[in-house]
């Protein structure tokens, strides 16, 4: 599933007041200044209270003279069961860090204007959220906007005379008449798909703006998108990063798919297109082009627009290609068409020649760069961790990295080495107590001869002659990548820090092996990827420090399907389930969820399509089809607002299993979306977790 933008609120947790420079060559020095107070643990084992403990770091944006770095961090109050984000500043060297917000509400969307000489960003400060500016040390903070219903995101014309910014449109009621009269009718009248998406109802439409901007505050704003009843950005995921200013501030690029209803639930066929503030004409740049177009970015000089593009519609998973664009010759290039792998978070060269960009191979993300004038694409970084952002500094880049054992931290990377140095030490505090599991690749044979990738993760104080359970580790998706992102619900270390094993095998519909390895499982969620994970446990069991009696299964979504269809097929190998947001009886998913393009592609159809192959053998197969042969005990977590696998699939399981008389546990959220966002729904979702392993694989 795509990734979500968590808006954070408000914490007790008080940071350290002050803004003046510190020099961090010792790094203990800024972890107590950037984080909360030093908590001391008594363990050096992780709980699920530590997890929620680090310091979450985001953003890097970069001062126009190249000099600063702007990021984010978050912290989380259990106990007020929300969290905080406050901004700072540092060098790139990792000097002169400074905190330069104190406030009860998060500050997010921050960026420099133009001169350097401000620092803009959004807050909920007045109630509703408006865009703010400050000085760069944090002083003088004034609100700019003052918009009914408040605004989703901004962007400065590069001439600092004009702001882009994006905000929610009402829906016309079409039925309003028969409400006539009925302030109380809590009723929806809905005639069309696509009434709700993701975890919300659809009430509303996205909407690009600008404004005239003098310095202190905008004022005259214009839709751009006036009576047009279609989302830019993109939702539920899309943000300011699908808009983008021309170089010479006439011209600005945004995303939008432009259809509605039905037809919206069926295609993923976004376009990027240009409006001219001066004529107010509109073109579609993409046009003829049939999957997803999103993110457009000018270069620097204005010659170019790149921006990310699938090729296929209805295909949400196609690869992810880099594609550029002449502004005035109009000519095309498909950058990566000899790259099999995806582009991701674009960034120009301060000369126009060439794009970073990041992109998953096995198991890992990294940097690239694609240098124009030559068509080559050139690895910059390396190494067992994700990097996912990058930008360009004065001196070189700046980027955000993780890895399975440490949380996200800034580093500078040299563009031409790829040698990284980190720069903030936001966890180190935390890290510092803590005793990390090591992590392994180990290469498999799959049943059809093909090398599979699988990722193992040990407890830490690992002793080899002792037995431990494993936890075969399903995931999501189905597509996408498995890699050393640090993950703060579906931690590989939490699991570890608890005695178990981690088998987490890049089977088949992992991305960063190629497309063709990546697509096998549309059609085939029962098929070859279900043989991988088998594959990878049973490898694992003979392994003389497994207990192959004591090996359990557990994921979310597509992985939470996996682990419905292995309770129906495992025979004997498993002695415990758990299933998030799993899929379980495919017929009802097709007509429960909101994404119609999602189902097509990945199931081939309706099941009442009696003439379709691919989809007869895919409800064929549906996991509820095999519940007879459930025989293990089984955690069901679901959460309410999901909208995308809809929680009567959870509570449906969680029936079968109670009926066949199994040990079996519910729960059940019903606050949460397709995943768990809030702090004490966090630890309780990891409570249950590990109680329930632990009954079932430890007989505790």
């Amino acid at each position: 599933m795509k990734t979500l933008f968590l808006w954070i609120l408000p914490l007790t947790f008080a940071l350290l007041s002050c803004t003046e420079s510190v020099d961090i060559s010792d790094h203990s020095i800024q972890a107590e200044i950037i984080g909360k107070p030093a908590l001391t643990l008594t363990s050096d084992l992780m709980t699920p209270e530590v997890l929620w403990a680090f310091g979450r770091v985001s953003g890097h944006e970069v001062s126009p003279d190249g000099q600063t770095i702007l990021f984010g961090v978050s912290y989380y109050s259990v106990e007020q069961n929300k969290g905080n984000r406050e901004l700072y500043t540092i060098a790139p060297d990792g000097n002169n860090l400074k905190q330069i917000t104190h406030s009860p509400k998060s500050e997010f969307n921050e960026m420099w204007r133009p001169d350097g000489k401000k620092i803009g960003f959004l807050s909920s400060e007045s109630g509703s959220v408006q865009l703010w500016e400050m000085n760069p040390d944090g002083t003088e903070r004034t609100m700019i906007s003052n918009i009914e219903g408040g605004i989703t995101g901004f962007k400065y014309s590069p001439d600092q005379t004009k702001i882009l910014f994006t905000r929610e449109i009402p829906k016309e009621n079409k039925f309003r008449d028969v409400y006539e009269g009925l302030p109380k009718a809590s009723g929806r009248l809905i005639d069309d798909l696509m009434y709700r998406h993701w975890d919300h109802w659809v009430d509303n439409y996205s909407h690009v703006f600008y404004a005239e901007y003098d310095g202190e505050k905008i004022w005259n704003e214009k839709d751009i998108m006036e009576g047009e009843p279609y989302d830019a950005p993109l939702q539920p995921f899309g943000g300011i990063e699908q808009t983008d200013w021309s170089p010479d501030g006439k011209t600005i690029a945004y995303t939008s798919k432009k259809m509605t209803g039905k037809e919206y639930s069926l295609s993923t066929n976004s376009d990027i297109y240009l409006y001219n503030i001066e004529t107010g004409e509109t073109r579609n740049m993409t046009e003829g082009m049939m999957g997803f177009d999103i993110a457009p970015l000018f270069s620097p000089d204005g010659k170019y627009i790149a921006w990310e593009s699938m090729e296929r519609d209805g295909y949400e998973s196609d690869k992810n290609r880099l594609f550029v664009i002449h502004t005035q010759t109009l000519e095309k290039t498909y950058a990566t068409k000899d790259f099999d792998q995806n582009a991701g978070s674009l960034f120009w060269a301060p000369d126009s020649k060439s794009i970073y960009f990041t992109s998953d191979k096995r198991g890992k993300f990294h940097i690239y760069n694609y240098a124009l004038g030559e068509g080559v694409i050139t690895q910059v970084t390396d190494g067992m961790h994700d990097y996912k952002t990058v930008a360009v500094t004065r001196s070189g880049l700046v980027a955000a990295r993780n890895s399975i054992s440490v949380p996200t931290e800034l580093y500078s990377v040299d563009p031409v080495s790829g040698a990284a140095s980190q720069i903030t030490f936001v966890n180190k505090d935390l890290l510092d107590q803590l005793a990390m599991g090591k992590v392994e690749e180990r290469m498999m044979k799959t049943e059809d001869g093909k090398d599979m990738l699988t990722l193992l993760i040990f407890p830490p104080h690992f002793d080899p002659a002792k037995k431990y359970p494993a936890l075969l580790y399903c995931k999501g998706g189905p597509q996408g990548p498995l890699s050393q992102n640090f993950h703060y619900r579906w931690n590989y270390q939490i699991m570890a820090a608890h005695g178990y094993i981690i088998v987490a095998p890049n089977r088949r519909g992992v991305s960063g092996f190629g497309q063709a390895w990546q697509e096998q499982i549309s059609g085939d969620y029962h098929g070859k990827s279900m043989s991988d994970y088998l594959v990878a446990i049973d490898e694992m069991a003979k392994e003389p420090y497994v207990d192959e009696n004591r090996l359990g299964a557990i994921g979310a979504s597509a992985g939470g399907y996996a682990v419905y269809y292995l309770a129906g097929i495992h025979e004997g190998r498993f002695k415990a389930f758990i299933a998030h947001d799993g899929i379980f009886n495919e017929e009802a998913q097709y007509l429960e969820t909101e994404e119609m393009w999602f189902e097509n592609w990945d199931k081939g159809g309706a099941f009442w399509d009696k003439d379709n192959k691919v989809a007869r053998e895919v409800y064929a197969h549906s996991p509820h089809k095999f519940v007879q042969n459930w025989d293990t005990p089984i955690l069901v977590i679901h959460g309410e607002l999901d909208y995308r696998v809809v929680f009567t699939q959870g509570m449906t399981a969680f029936n079968a299993a109670i009926l066949r008389d199994l040990p079996a546990q519910f729960l059940y959220f019903p606050d949460e979306n397709h995943w768990v966002l809030k702090p004490q729904n966090g630890i309780l979702w990891q409570r249950t977790f590990f109680a329930f392993l632990d009954t079932h694989l430890k007989g505790n």
